[in-house]
């Protein structure tokens, strides 16, 4: 598919054709009415990632269609950028452009930006990186106001941090995150906080303790886990496991067991199988689960997960593939009927889509 063109004339019409789509592919599990979440029409990417081109001892930014996956396409501006991203990327590029220590066989940057205002950079060199970068990108990022962060093969450089402080309200309380460089997060902020308040919502008056699967950085499971009294979560990243913990912590959070496990492993453990040393001061036979929540990858939930799930009274799944998610629904359509569901817009211009639902037991 070419670039996408970002005209905010058309985010009605390409909305309604997507969630015409979702409707028509989920009609055969009738599917109750969608609440539709709508990504503000620009300035909604919190990440972007660039491609650095030289052409005649300058940078440019640059993209690539698919269709001529040879050929850069120079840019002066990304209007998805989120403000804090786009304040920045023309002085950044003019700085590079400055300084050849900064400028010389960089060939991509990465950016990650906050809803609070924080931003970061990445810069990936094809050459390793030494004292004279290190006080060239220190200037820069007073300069700029930006988190820097040097990387080439085998190499990270970091000057103060590595990660960004996220502050954002939900339901009216304020939960804070640690995003770490390179880490997953949530590409479209606004879109992240209503999907968040839906999954409050749709868990609210449940009780009971939560078992959450995939749980990443904690950004659900900082959300949720006040509404129940127990909850197990489990992520199979160190890193990812690390800023959980952290941000459980920030939030003065401490119902929450933590564990460093595939699903497949936390799906044998709790059918009785062989003991796992990581499991080791978790008391699963004290825990009454009454929830599932997954957030998988694109692939859904493999077998052992969706026979797990299938014993739950309830599953609230959030999805980033509608193709994979029906063929876990129609799985479990023998057990639970959907309850409620949603489609959030979290990549506007584009076919993506992410969905959620609500699963319930039928007795």
């Amino acid at each position: 598919m070419p670039l996408p063109e970002y005209e905010p004339t058309r985010y009605d019409a390409q909305l309604a054709a997507k969630l015409a789509r979702f409707r028509a592919d989920f009609a055969d599990l009738d599917l109750p009415t969608p609440a539709v979440f709508r990504s503000p029409p620009l300035g909604y990417r919190m990440r972007a990632e660039f491609r650095l081109w030289h052409v005649e001892g300058r940078v440019h930014y640059a993209m690539f269609d698919p269709a001529e996956p040879r050929k850069p396409v120079l840019i002066d501006a990304f209007p998805p950028a989120a403000a804090p991203i786009a304040a920045v990327m023309g002085p950044l590029l003019e700085a590079l452009n400055r300084d050849e220590t900064l400028r010389r066989r960089i060939f991509q940057l990465e950016f990650l930006a906050t809803l609070s205002g924080e931003r970061m950079v990445s810069l990936v060199y094809h050459r390793r990186l030494g004292d004279d970068w290190l006080r060239a990108a220190t200037k820069l990022a007073a300069e700029l106001d930006l988190v820097v962060i040097g990387r080439s093969r085998g190499q990270k450089c970091v000057l103060e941090r590595d990660w960004l402080l996220e502050r954002i309200v939900v339901d009216g309380y304020q939960f804070a995150y640690r995003q770490i460089e390179g880490s997953f997060t949530q590409p479209n902020g606004e879109i992240n906080c209503q999907m968040l308040a839906w999954a409050r919502r749709q868990a609210t008056g449940i009780g009971g303790d939560l078992l959450e699967l995939y749980c990443g950085n904690g950004n659900f499971t900082v959300a949720l886990a006040p509404l129940f009294r127990r909850v197990l979560a489990t992520e199979v990243s160190k890193s990812s496991v690390a800023a959980a913990r952290h941000n459980l912590g920030i939030n003065g959070i401490d119902n929450v067991a933590l564990v460093r496990m595939a699903s497949a492993e936390i799906s044998d453990a709790l059918d009785g199988g062989r003991p796992y040393r990581r499991l080791r001061e978790v008391d699963l036979a004290a825990h009454e689960f009454s929830t599932l929540f997954v957030d998988p990858p694109r692939a859904g939930l493999d077998e052992a997960t969706l026979g797990l799930a299938a014993r739950f009274d309830h599953i609230l799944y959030v999805s980033c593939n509608p193709q994979s998610l029906h063929a876990n629904l129609t799985r479990l359509s023998a057990s639970h009927r959907i309850a409620a569901a949603a489609a959030f817009d979290q990549f506007p211009y584009t076919h993506h889509l992410e969905c959620g639902v609500l699963l319930q037991r039928m007795r």
